[in-house]
C-alpha cells in the first residue's frame, strides 16, 4: 500500500512543480488506470468489427456490474454516461412536464445543470425555483430547511447536490429526498463529486435518480460517468441521444448510442482497483483532514472565513477570499496564479462573494496548501 503524499503523486502524470489543487474540477487519472484505457482503445482497433460486435457488449456490462457492487446497487439499475450532466440531461429530458409545474433546485446548483434545468422549464412552460443558500452555512439542518422550506405544490422534481460545486458542502439528500417524496415531488441527485470522496449506498438515499462521476474522486479517466435509477424511475427514461436501444429497456438505451470510444468506461474497473488499494475509508479520512486543516489555516491569515463546519464536507472546501481581491474576475485570477505562482485552485462567486474552493487528494501535502497562502499573502 502506498502512503498518501509525493510518493504517490509519482504514480499521477501531473505536471511538476505545480501545487494542484482542483482534483476536484476535472479529476486526475494515474498512470495505472489511463495504461488501462489505452489498453482498451488497442483491443477495439486491433479489429473494430469483432470489438463492438462481441466483446464489448459483456465487458461493458461486467464493468457496470463491478460499479454497481462497489455502490450497493444492482447492476441493471445503473448504466454509463459520460459525465453527471449528461445523467441529469436524460432525466430532464425524459420528464412529462405540464405549464405551470415547477423544479426546485438551489443556489449553489451546478451551472451547467442549471442551465439543463432552464432549457427544460422553457421547453415545457415549466418553472425553475431555487432555494437560496447563505454562506457560511451554520448546519445540516439550515441546508434541509432551504431546500424543503421551497417545496411547494407544484413541485415536480426537486435537483439535489450531493458535494456542492462551488464549496464542497454535502447536503443531507437522504433526509431531504424522504421530505420531498412525501411530499409528491421525485427527486435527482447531481452526485458529480461524491463517488470516492465519500462512502456511498445508492439505493439507501431514496433518491429517484442519481447521477454521478467517476473521473472525479474515483480516478477513472475523463468522460466516464454513470446513471442510476431505481427500478420504477426507470419507465420512460432514455439517453439525450436515442439509438438502436430504444424500447429495450434502460441498460439496452443507454450502454449502445453509437460508435465512440468506451475505454474510459471499461477502464472503470482499474480504477477502482487503484482507489481500493489506497484504503478508501483511510484515504477518505486523510483527505477530510488535510482539507479541513488547509482550509482553516487558511481563513485564518486571510481574516476571513470557511462555508461552513468541517462535518459539512468531505475533501472539498471554499475559503472566503481576502476583501482587497473580491472584485477580481476569477478566470483571470486563476490564471494568474498558475502563471505567477503554479498553483492551481479554483475560484468561484458564490452567495454574493469570491472565494477559493480549495481541494485535498492522495497525492496532496500541506506544503501545497502553504503555496497557495504565500500566493495570496495575508489578509
Amino acid at each position: 500500500m502506498i502512503a498518501p503524499g509525493r510518493a504517490l503523486r509519482r504514480r499521477f502524470p501531473l505536471e511538476p512543480g505545480v501545487a494542484f489543487l482542483n482534483h476536484g474540477s476535472y479529476g486526475a487519472a494515474p498512470r495505472a488506470v489511463l495504461a488501462e484505457a489505452a489498453r482498451w482503445r488497442a483491443r477495439m482497433d486491433a479489429n473494430p468489427d469483432r470489438f463492438f460486435r462481441e466483446i464489448l457488449p459483456g465487458a461493458l456490462r461486467s464493468a457496470a456490474a463491478r460499479l454497481a457492487r462497489f455502490l450497493n446497487s444492482r447492476a441493471e439499475d445503473l448504466a454509463f454516461v459520460e459525465n453527471a450532466t449528461t445523467g441529469v440531461n436524460a432525466v430532464l429530458r425524459s420528464l412529462e412536464l405540464r405549464r405551470g409545474d415547477e423544479i426546485l433546485a438551489n443556489s449553489h446548483t451546478y451551472g451547467a445543470v442549471r442551465q439543463a434545468i432552464r432549457h427544460a422549464c422553457v421547453q415545457a412552460g415549466a418553472k425553475l425555483v431555487e432555494a437560496g443558500i447563505d454562506l457560511p452555512v451554520p448546519d445540516g439542518k439550515y441546508l434541509e430547511e432551504q431546500i424543503v422550506q421551497a417545496i411547494g405544490p407544484r413541485t415536480r422534481l426537486v435537483v439535489l447536490d450531493h458535494v456542492a460545486s462551488p464549496t464542497g458542502l454535502v447536503f443531507p439528500v437522504k433526509r431531504i429526498a424522504a421530505l420531498a417524496r412525501r411530499r409528491g415531488a421525485r427527486v435527482l441527485v447531481d452526485g458529480a463529486h461524491a463517488p470516492g470522496q465519500i462512502a456511498l449506498d445508492l439505493p439507501s438515499l431514496g433518491a429517484d435518480w442519481y447521477a454521478g462521476n467517476c473521473h472525479k474522486w474515483l480516478f477513472a479517466p475523463k468522460g466516464c460517468g454513470f446513471l442510476w435509477a431505481r427500478r420504477e424511475a426507470q419507465r420512460g427514461l432514455h439517453p439525450p441521444v436515442i439509438s438502436h436501444g430504444y424500447g429495450q429497456g434502460f441498460t439496452a438505451e443507454f450502454d449502445w448510442t453509437g460508435t465512440r470510444d468506451f475505454s474510459a468506461w471499461l477502464a472503470v474497473t482499474s480504477a477502482l482497483d487503484f482507489y481500493l488499494s489506497l484504503g478508501p475509508e483511510r484515504l477518505r479520512i486523510r483527505n477530510h483532514q488535510l482539507a479541513v486543516h488547509a482550509a482553516e489555516r487558511i481563513a485564518r491569515a486571510w481574516g476571513t472565513q470557511t462555508d461552513g463546519p468541517p462535518e459539512l464536507h468531505g475533501a472539498m472546501m471554499a475559503i472566503r477570499l481576502p476583501g482587497r481581491l473580491q472584485r477580481r474576475e476569477p478566470a483571470r485570477l486563476m490564471a494568474e496564479l498558475l502563471r505567477r505562482h503554479r498553483v492551481v485552485v479554483a475560484v468561484m462567486p458564490v452567495a454574493g462573494g469570491l472565494w477559493a474552493r480549495i481541494s485535498a487528494q492522495g497525492y496532496n501535502a500541506p506544503a501545497d496548501y502553504y503555496r497557495l497562502l504565500a500566493a495570496v499573502g495575508r489578509g
